[in-house]
């Protein structure tokens, strides 16, 4: 089973609320950056390590835009 992406909800105060339709980008600073919305329309962003962001796009939960 591929681990889901999860963040803090700024709108509904909900921590480690799941991501759906993640899409993972590279800073111009060289980070990672997953944006998406809570599954209510609610947009969501979370910074994450390279390792993470790969296994996420390898896994199929999140899509690659860089």
């Amino acid at each position: 089973m591929a681990k889901m992406i999860t963040a803090y909800c700024m709108k509904t105060k909900e921590k480690n609320c799941p991501m759906h339709n993640a899409v993972i980008t590279k800073t111009s600073r060289g980070g990672y950056m997953a944006q998406g919305d809570d599954g209510k329309g609610n947009k969501m962003t979370t910074m994450l390590s390279e390792a993470n962001a790969v296994q996420a796009v390898k896994d199929g939960v999140a899509k690659q835009s860089w």
